[in-house]
């Protein structure tokens, strides 16, 4: 006979993982380019990312993509976890351990991938790691390579994955295999199993891109 403790656990992986409202998240960086007094084309001065990108994204129409709102992070000199809703706490001592438990993991979902952050209550983080699904197939689901300041660090967990460079190498990892690589370069990730393919990333950026008064 299986206990409640048991019939817990199983109901709890059977749960869907906390999902991130694209219009929650759209309203933090209006809030944060509005409490810099920045203007939509001023952002986009800033970041190089469209008027009309930045505009859908404020209004949760559309989701972005790490690329982007690494970006977007740099010229509003804010930490990566604010645009999620976590705020700057001051330093107390060490940093505390931050869990997450499988399957709790904050999902922010968009057409090519599912970006399930982990550690999404500690800010000030110096990387960002994440649980992924990749939806993509093909090079043409994209509009354009990914790429953004740092480096990049993927193991995958299961299915098949090829990540393929704007150089012409590409690179097909098995479950185990992992790769690290300069995220500068443009890159994306393809899932060539029937079943979208998961993977742990960890993307760490570079000290002189980091925002201002970022740990």
């Amino acid at each position: 006979m299986v206990d409640a403790v048991t019939k817990e656990q199983i109901a709890d992986t059977l749960e869907a993982p906390p999902a991130l409202d694209h219009k929650l998240v759209g309203g933090h960086l209006r809030q944060a380019r509005k409490a810099r007094g920045l203007t939509l084309a001023e952002l986009s001065e800033r970041s190089g990312i469209a008027v009309s990108t930045i505009s859908k994204a404020e209004r949760g129409d559309i989701a972005l993509t790490y690329d982007k709102f690494a970006a977007l992070a740099h010229s509003l000199e804010l930490d990566f976890d604010a645009i999620f809703g976590r705020r700057r706490k001051p330093a107390a001592g060490p940093m505390k351990p931050s869990f997450t438990a499988a399957g709790k993991q904050h999902v922010y979902d968009t057409p090519n991938y599912e970006y399930g952050m982990l550690a999404n209550n500690l800010t000030g983080k110096k990387m960002v790691p994440m649980r992924a699904h990749i939806h993509a197939r093909a090079v043409s689901d994209f509009p354009e390579y990914i790429r953004h300041s740092g480096e990049e660090f993927v193991f995958l967990l299961s299915g098949k994955l090829e990540l393929r460079f704007e150089s012409g190498k590409a690179f097909k990892l098995m479950p185990g295999d992992s790769l690290y690589f300069d995220s500068a370069v443009g890159h994306v990730y393809l899932s060539l199993s029937k079943e979208d393919a998961e993977v742990l990333v960890c993307c760490v950026d570079t000290d002189e891109h980091r925002p201002n008064g970022a740990i």
